[in-house]
């Protein structure tokens, strides 16, 4: 996946309001950046850390260059972009990086699903035969609860359990149905839901599993010019939960 443009460095001042980030850049300047994410961004930003941004060149937009990666002190890059991981799963199940979600010859983003009125991020088809993926956006890193843990989600998540029911559904209905962690976090080794942060999420996956919701973890690879979903992780067992 390329970016929109190639992504230039600063200095991240302070994100505020969601949307908004003011940096520094490297001229000693600032300017104000788009924030895409309306989420809580823990342990993905700090002020005095690198960041990297990319540039619409469009001038009729209020903020034309938006926040696109996080870069710790360690080297580790997080995107934070949050539209960018369905992005990166499209050209992955386009190219066939996915191991698991090869052979369908139909790939539709977005469709409408399930009673609770949901939509599917992706549905995948082969004669009669159909899976419905789920995309979630993996950025919760936290070292202290062991190395390259990663986690999901980083708040309470009711959309997320909305989510794993609607999958659970299809599979009682006698479909495929795929939860895919895009892991944007390049520190991240293996992932697993977050019981300290949501426990009713944690039984809501063990739930789904228990009913035949397969789980994959994918792990994204995080350039200046571009970006890569290809890297298969491990999902820790529920006895790790």
């Amino acid at each position: 996946m390329q970016w929109v443009s190639e992504l230039k460095p600063a200095i991240l001042i302070r994100r505020y309001k969601r949307f908004m980030a003011d940096v520094q850049l490297e001229d000693g300047s600032e300017i104000t950046l788009h924030c895409p994410n309306t989420g809580s961004m823990r342990n993905c930003m700090q002020e005095g850390w690198r960041v990297w941004y990319s540039d619409s060149g469009n001038p009729k937009r209020k903020y034309p260059c938006t926040w696109e990666l996080t870069e710790t002190p360690d080297g580790q890059r997080i995107c934070v972009n949050t539209a960018q991981a369905n992005k990166l799963v499209h050209e992955a199940l386009q190219e066939g990086w996915i191991e698991e979600l090869q052979g369908y010859d139909s790939i539709r983003p977005e469709v409408k699903y399930g009673s609770e009125n949901s939509r599917i991020d992706f549905l995948l088809s082969h004669a009669d035969q159909q899976c419905y993926v789920e995309v979630k956006s993996v950025t919760l890193l936290e070292e202290d609860r062991g190395e390259g843990a990663g986690f999901f989600p980083d708040a309470v998540s009711q959309r997320g359990q909305k989510h794993l029911r609607e999958l659970q559904e299809m599979v009682q209905q006698g479909h495929r149905a795929v939860l895919l962690f895009c892991v944007n976090h390049t520190g991240i080794e293996q992932v697993s839901p977050a019981r300290h942060i949501d426990p009713a999420y944690t039984q809501a996956l063990s739930d789904a599993m228990a009913a035949g919701v397969e789980v994959l973890a994918y792990r994204a690879q995080l350039y200046t010019d571009y970006a890569r979903l290809d890297q298969a992780l491990t999902l820790l067992s529920e006895s790790q939960w």
